[in-house]
C-alpha cells in the first residue's frame, strides 16, 4: 500500500475537545482533506462526554473512509484524574475505529514532535508550524487540538513510509 493513496485519521483525545485531522498520503507527498473537532461540555456527565466523542468519531470515519488511524499516547506529566479521564476518551476512540474495521495506532508526543518537526523536545507552536508547512497550508490550522491531530496523521504516515522501506530492504 505504500505507492498508492491513502486516508490517514490523525486524532489527538481530551475529554473537553478531541481533534482529528484527515490527511491523504500519495507517495511522499501529504495533503490534508479536513480536520476539525469533538467538544463536550463541562455540565455534561463523563458518561455523557464519552458518548459524544464515541459518535463523533463514528462520524468522521463514515464521513471520509480513513485506511488507518493514528491516536496521541497520553502524555506522563499529568495528574491521575485528568490522565484516567483522557485513558477512557482513548478507550472509545480505539473502539469507534476497531468498530469500523480500521486499526489505530499509538504515536508518543515525542514521537510525534521527532516525526514532524525532527527534534522530540519541539514546542507546540513548532509543531504546528511545521505542520503548516508539510501540508502546504497557508496558515496554521486552527484550533489548536486539530492541528495537533494532523501531526499525528503526519507522524503515522511519515513512520509508515519507513516501516514499508525497512520491509522492502529486509
Amino acid at each position: 500500500m505504500a505507492d498508492q493513496n491513502r486516508l490517514i485519521l490523525g486524532l489527538d483525545p481530551g475529554t473537553a475537545v478531541t481533534g482529528w485531522g484527515v490527511i491523504e498520503r500519495a507517495g511522499d507527498k501529504s495533503r490534508m482533506v479536513s480536520h476539525g473537532t469533538i467538544v463536550t461540555s463541562a455540565k455534561d456527565t463523563a458518561q455523557e462526554r464519552l458518548a459524544i466523542i464515541h459518535r463523533g468519531i463514528l462520524d468522521v470515519i463514515d464521513e471520509y473512509q480513513p485506511h488507518e488511524a493514528a491516536v496521541e499516547e497520553l502524555f506522563g506529566g499529568v495528574n491521575i484524574k485528568t490522565a484516567l479521564a483522557v485513558g477512557q476518551a482513548r478507550g472509545v476512540i480505539v473502539l469507534a475505529c476497531a468498530e469500523r474495521g480500521i486499526t489505530a495506532h499509538d504515536y508518543t508526543p515525542l514521537r510525534i514532535k521527532q516525526a514532524v518537526v525532527g527534534y522530540g523536545r519541539a514546542s507546540k507552536v513548532q509543531v504546528q508550524q511545521m505542520v503548516k508547512v508539510l501540508l502546504g497550508l497557508p496558515k496554521i490550522p486552527k484550533p489548536d487540538h486539530a492541528a495537533d491531530a494532523l501531526g499525528v496523521a503526519i507522524c503515522h504516515a511519515h513512520s509508515a513510509k519507513v516501516g514499508s522501506l525497512i520491509k522492502v530492504k529486509a
